[in-house]
């Protein structure tokens, strides 16, 4: 590999991308020893860890959301991004710059070992990391109150956890997702999302299931940090139409806080409530008000989940089987009375066989259009189609591309008429774009 002459933001972000093609699995010593070499920007920041299967953005927007309501400077690093790569990048509500992308690329760039890289050996980023540098770099030369790291993938190995310090971890819904990856059951894979918990650090999950509150409780009590489960009990549902929800937040403090949410989303209640407990236990001197509580939660927004991009229209990233559950869960309950249909794409590694089951046994949708996204990682039309029961056969269209079927979800689309698109966070970035591009 030898080094090239990057002169352009553009260039930069083409690097980035063809980094998977010669780069292979670092460690994570690997990566706390860049971030060192870097001169550990991590340790000035105020960090909010946040990991999990499903719900891991919206609880990053509805903390972000808050905390900038209550006056705070907040920086946000997420994945994956939906159009623009800087997405991932937010201070103070809005992306990063190029110029600022830019300029970090070029500290991480210049401070790779060329010599040994040129030699076949060293180190070089995988594409999750350079990501996670530029944040950091950029997160330190901004200096907010806050920030926000996601996890990409896991938890224990991933790169997010190469920093020193945290002031609160949260862990989201678990589900079986990247078995491959991180175990093939609800304890392993729990047990790989507790590895952002740090010695004496408090955290707050969502206890959803036995094994993996279990996973967490033993995990806090081995490192002395106060745990905060969130289950149904610490709210209740009191309205679900006309695309808002309703709820009370049981406070940790004795009261309730009545929270208005702009979405048609019912799963975003909890996603919302592990948010609310996590800013709670982060507001150690009682300086956030339940008023500021209920702001920043009405303000909050986190695209592509249940985002209404054209009338009647919805794209949702539900992209797992756990995550279609919730989905549909969500439809059956919303209340619409005309007719539905579903496009829907996704990935060859998730388990789109039960996903598509549970899309067909819901008996929600009168058309399915199946597309084929342009990713090289995407699941064949015949395979989607040979996962779905013979008797829904005359309900389904098949089209070779995204562009394809969006445009024939538009001209089929009757008044009376709702139309979701799920299955693949790239699908819901594919439909964005064109969204935009059109300018309908």
């Amino acid at each position: 590999m030898e080094k090239q002459a990057i002169s352009s933001y553009d260039e930069a972000v083409e690097y980035i991308f063809n980094v998977p093609r010669f780069t292979k699995k670092n460690t994570m010593a690997d990566t706390k020893a860049f971030l060192e070499k870097l001169g550990n920007p991590d340790l000035g920041l105020r960090i909010i860890h946040v990991a999990g299967t499903n719900g891991k953005g919206s609880v990053c927007a509805y903390m972000r959301s808050i905390l900038e309501t209550a006056g705070k400077r907040v920086a946000v690093f997420t994945s994956p991004h939906l159009v623009d790569v800087r997405e991932r990048f937010v201070i103070d509500g809005e992306m990063i710059s190029k110029e600022a992308f830019y300029e970090a690329f070029q500290v991480i760039y210049n401070l790779l070992n060329w010599e040994e890289l040129e030699a076949g050996k060293g180190y070089h980023p995988t594409f999750f990391e350079y990501m996670f540098f530029i944040a950091m770099l950029v997160f330190k030369e901004a200096a907010p109150d806050y920030c926000i790291l996601e996890t990409g993938l896991g938890g224990r190995l991933d790169a997010t956890n190469a920093v020193s310090k945290k002031e609160l971890a949260v862990i989201t819904r678990i589900s079986l997702e990247h078995t491959e990856y991180l175990g093939d059951t609800i304890t392993a894979i729990a047990g790989e999302k507790a590895g952002i918990m740090k010695e004496n650090t408090p955290v707050v999950f969502a206890d959803t299931d036995e094994q993996s509150t279990a996973v967490f409780l033993e995990m806090a009590k081995e490192l002395s940090c106060y745990s905060f489960p969130v289950s149904k009990s610490d709210y209740t549902l009191l309205n679900f139409k006309n695309k808002t929800i309703d709820f009370s937040y049981i406070s940790r403090y004795d009261y309730n806080v009545m929270v208005h949410l702009n979405t048609l989303a019912k799963y975003q209640v909890e996603n919302c409530t592990l948010a609310l407990r996590a800013i709670e236990v982060l507001d150690k001197d009682r300086e956030i008000s339940p008023l500021v509580l209920q702001e920043g939660v009405r303000k909050a927004f986190w695209p592509g989940r249940m985002e209404e991009v054209l009338p009647e229209i919805f794209v949702d990233g539900a992209h797992n089987a756990d995550g279609v559950r919730a989905f549909l869960e969500t439809v059956s309950e919303d209340g619409f009375e005309g007719k539905r249909s579903l496009m829907f794409s996704v990935v060859s590694d998730k388990d789109y066989a039960q996903m598509l089951r549970n899309i067909a046994e819901s008996g929600l949708f009168d058309k399915v259009y199946l597309a084929h996204m342009g990713n090289y990682r995407a699941t064949s039309l015949e395979e989607m189609k040979h996962n779905l029961p013979e008797t829904y056969f005359g309900q389904v269209s098949l089209y070779e591309s995204v562009r394809e079927a969006f445009d024939a979800v538009r001209r089929d689309k009757q008044k009376e008429e709702r139309v979701y698109i799920v299955g693949s966070l790239y699908l819901v970035g594919e439909i964005k774009e064109y969204v935009n591009h059109d300018k309908f």
